[in-house]
């Protein structure tokens, strides 16, 4: 399994994984080779004297063909695979609730960052809806589109302070495993890059103010 590490960690181990050249819908078969993406950064951040938040990262919602471990592509805009090599380490919301845990989670912005309050109820709960994460086929090579809609709650009486749209974009040279997974993380981390900056602005911080 891949965990963190840097990005020559990363393609040195993928590009040691036998490679994938035809798309398939396989279940069950033989065990999978299993990847995680990395968070934007991890460094600690100090954001001045600004407000403190407690922030709730519920489970992003999406329909059922990412509701999976499996990684999507597609041939076409109406059909659906997988790759029959490779998996996600959870399914592709848990993934990105963890990944918004760990990009929100350096900031000291935030008292306590997590999938669930500390005690009965956060300040802030980002909710959220999936609408991509998977590589689409484009000629020799694929797109990895991931795009996200958020909304920022306020706990004490549900009302939304922030609402945003979020996508990000790779390109892949080839439809092998080792040439899209470097492409979904480079999407990944754009993209909650985007996400992480709006969230901070959500509940009053400067992202540039972060350091």
């Amino acid at each position: 399994m891949i965990r963190q590490g840097t990005a020559a960690t990363l393609l040195a181990l993928v590009l040691a994984l036998p490679g994938c050249g035809a798309l398939s819908a396989l279940s069950g078969g033989p065990a999978l080779d299993v990847f995680e993406l990395r968070a934007p950064d991890e460094t600690p951040k100090s954001c001045g004297r600004g407000r403190r938040a407690e922030l709730v990262i519920e489970e992003p919602k999406t329909r059922g063909t990412l509701d999976t471990e499996r990684i999507m592509i597609r041939p076409n805009a109406l059909q659906t695979q997988y790759l029959p090599d490779a998996q996600w380490g959870d399914t592709v919301p848990v993934t990105l609730q963890n990944l918004l845990v760990r990009s929100f989670s350096p900031y000291d912005a935030f008292t306590h960052v997590g999938r669930a309050p500390l005690g009965t109820a956060g300040d802030f709960a980002l909710i959220s809806e999936i609408r991509d994460f998977n590589a689409e086929v484009a000629g020799k090579g694929a797109i990895v589109r991931l795009s996200v809609d958020a909304q920022l709650v306020r706990e004490m009486d549900a009302s939304v302070a922030a609402r945003g749209s979020f996508s990000a974009t790779a390109t892949a040279s080839s439809t092998r495993t080792e040439d899209l997974i470097p492409a979904f993380d480079a999407a990944g981390r754009e993209l909650l890059g985007q996400m992480t900056d709006w969230g901070l602005r959500g509940v009053g911080v400067n992202p540039a103010a972060c350091r």
